[in-house]
């Protein structure tokens, strides 16, 4: 009888284990993707894609307009913030001197379709002209007078601004409503069901040693083995692999990655973290982790393992 209420707890102890786990992985999976979102979305060629995808997948914030700082943040930042590539620093007015005499239709061209070193739309081709514009208007704006882009749609629902009172008024009742709900929640109800679920799980050794077993092989992953390291790559990486702007080694090509795959995935690492010739420190995006970093590597050189 001892045996098997021991049992029962340390199959009940696994379970809310596992449980908690998953959780957590969920909650960061969560905070990357927020974290790293896409300032645009794919739309092939012929397709009716709506509106501009900066609007859309920056919500509430898109009611104001195009979100420049955000796109600029997403795309631009990993070269402009750096000096990558040679690409001119974010409010260096003696390396943006000669630039800003061509003007802006000039540099907002070079934006768009790409120049010398810097691909088209920063090598994002999902961004829409209009967020190219809202993007180049930021980056440009401490070194120069911009024009004002999306002005038209910020006027326009401004309307609906007026109404936002009420809805909200709306909402804090219903917030009270769930909030009072919760307070009254079954929770002894809970409590009672898990406790029949505890004394009626079935009684094998077979399912304790099975869970051990996963448990120490999870420990053998490396801490970032459950990180996406794709989502990473798409936002931080893809302008540059994808393109093979600055030189940088294109995703798949087997040629481009013969040399570096032989010094072994620990250099790579350190130069992905740390930078190495034209590519920055986590590929300007320092807001990163290491292990975030280190996802996306094993992404990036999946192909060519």
């Amino acid at each position: 009888m001892k045996s098997s209420k021991l049992i029962m707890g340390c199959l009940a102890t696994l379970g809310l284990t596992a449980g908690a786990s998953s959780v957590y992985a969920e909650v960061d999976r969560d905070a990357i993707a927020e974290r790293l979102k896409p300032a645009g979305n794919l739309c092939l060629q012929d397709e009716d894609c709506g509106t501009a995808a900066a609007r859309e997948a920056e919500g509430d914030t898109a009611a104001n307009g195009l979100d420049g700082e955000t796109i600029y943040g997403n795309v631009c930042a990993a070269c402009h913030e750096t000096g990558a590539a040679g690409a001119p620093v974010r409010s260096d007015e003696d390396g943006w001197a000669e630039r800003i005499d061509k003007g802006w239709d000039t540099l907002l061209d070079h934006s768009i379709n790409g120049f010398n070193a810097m691909p088209a739309r920063g090598g994002n081709p999902n961004l829409s002209d209009e967020e190219v514009a809202a993007a180049t208007a930021h980056l440009l704006e401490p070194v120069m007078d911009v024009p004002e882009v999306g002005g038209e749609e910020t006027a326009a629902e401004e309307p609906a601004t007026e109404e936002a009172p009420t809805d909200e008024a709306s909402a804090e009742d219903a917030a009270a409503e769930d909030e009072a709900v919760t307070e009254e929640g079954p929770l002894e109800e809970e409590a009672e069901a898990a406790a029949v679920a505890v004394e009626d799980a079935p009684v094998e050794e077979e399912a304790i040693e099975e869970a051990a077993a996963e448990e120490e092989a999870t420990g053998d992953e490396p801490a970032h083995a459950g990180i996406d390291g794709e989502a990473i790559y798409n936002q931080a990486c893809m302008a540059c692999h994808m393109t093979g702007a600055a030189g940088a080694p294109v995703r798949g090509d087997e040629g481009a990655w013969g040399d570096r795959m032989e010094q072994g995935m620990d250099t790579l690492y350190d130069h992905a973290i740390n930078g190495i010739g034209a590519m920055p420190a986590k590929g300007g995006h320092v807001n990163l982790s290491d292990d975030e970093v280190r996802a996306a590597t094993d992404y990036l050189v999946e192909p060519t393992r």
